[in-house]
């Protein structure tokens, strides 16, 4: 039985029988006189690039690469903010799902990147946009109820790749965000610029933690949301990592868990000076979550909401992605301003 041809396959069916109806051509014009020439040529032609084959065990999913992915789409912002950072614009055909601003250094090329969706694209619209590869950002991007699993990407001949930080470890750090980056460097065939790329991370995660070294831990209550309980960051989220290295301390970082539900009450007796807001779409606007916080009277002793003391985190910049390093230096200005005038 053959494989349904949707129309984004049936084009590439297309292509490959039209490349294989003119490289027949070719040969058989080329003579037996040049059969030698011909064999070498095209020994070279398949030869593997340097580093090729190689073996991602991904998730518990194990993928061979003869060669880079050439034509990716990326679901969700931050997967598409590390290729574009690692050079890799002219291989993105497709993004979805933007959550915050996008870096200035990275917006004109983001831009250019067709968006499939405001959220994630049906596998009718991915195909449409004829991938050989799908990185996917939460593990929402494939989502099997929504009929894009990994498996239906696989049986459509589409490679995947799921940011570790769904891998299902429940613990994630700045190490996570570093191998994440070597990795998608091999599978790209570009482990240089990958390594380029975390040396200059490690070198603005070292000068920020550098500038608050020595100063007193700040505590810190990070606010995702939620009205009737609040939705924050637990002892094994990124965010937990990022609050530390900036010279401060999560109040719920004995929270067992990446994220998780705590009550008002909880926030008032750990009495945090600083609250970290994390600013996404589809979650309220930062206005709008500072006006709930100084508007509750049960809050109003809490030192933090007492003065006002707020700092703004882009969701991708406590995700594993390569923003993480910026939040860095971003939450230390806002614990330590001192330490930065």
């Amino acid at each position: 039985m053959f494989p349904l041809l949707t129309p984004a396959r049936t084009r590439g069916f297309l292509r490959a029988t039209a490349a294989a109806v003119t490289l027949s051509s070719v040969l058989l014009t080329t003579g037996c006189g040049a059969s030698d020439r011909a064999g070498g040529d095209a020994e070279a032609a398949t030869a593997a690039p340097a580093g090729f084959p190689v073996t991602i065990d991904n998730c518990g999913m194990k993928t061979t690469y003869d060669k880079p992915p050439s034509r990716v789409v990326t679901i969700h912002q931050h997967p598409a903010e590390l290729l574009l950072a690692l050079g890799l614009k002219d291989r993105l055909v497709g993004t979805a799902f933007p959550d915050s601003a996008v870096l200035p250094e990275l917006r004109k090329d983001y831009e250019a990147i067709p968006e499939l969706a405001e959220r994630e694209p049906s596998f009718e619209r991915i195909l449409d946009a004829e991938p050989d590869f799908v990185y996917g950002g939460y593990g929402s991007a494939f989502a099997e109820n929504e009929g894009r699993s990994r498996k239906a990407f696989a049986d459509a001949g589409i490679d995947t790749y799921l940011n570790r930080e769904y891998c299902g470890e429940k613990r994630v750090t700045m190490k996570d965000t570093y191998d994440e980056i070597r990795t998608i460097g091999t599978v790209f065939g570009v482990p240089d610029r990958a390594d380029e790329l975390v040396a200059d991370l490690e070198v603005r995660v070292g000068k920020a933690a550098a500038a608050v070294e020595g100063e007193p831990e700040v505590s810190v209550f990070v606010y995702d949301s939620g009205d009737k309980s609040a939705f924050t960051a637990g002892g094994k989220s990124l965010g937990t990592e990022l609050i530390r290295l900036a010279g401060g301390e999560n109040v719920f970082a004995d929270l067992d868990d990446v994220f998780g539900d705590v009550s008002w009450e909880q926030v008032v007796e750990r009495k945090p000076e600083v609250i970290a807001i994390y600013d996404y779409a589809g979650a309220g606007s930062v206005k709008d979550k500072k006006e709930f916080l100084l508007s509750q009277p049960a809050l109003a002793d809490v030192p933090a909401v007492r003065n006002k003391r707020f700092v703004v985190l882009p969701l991708t910049a406590t995700l594993v992605g390569i923003r993480s390093a910026y939040a860095v230096e971003d939450l230390a200005r806002g614990l330590h301003p001192e330490s930065f005038r």
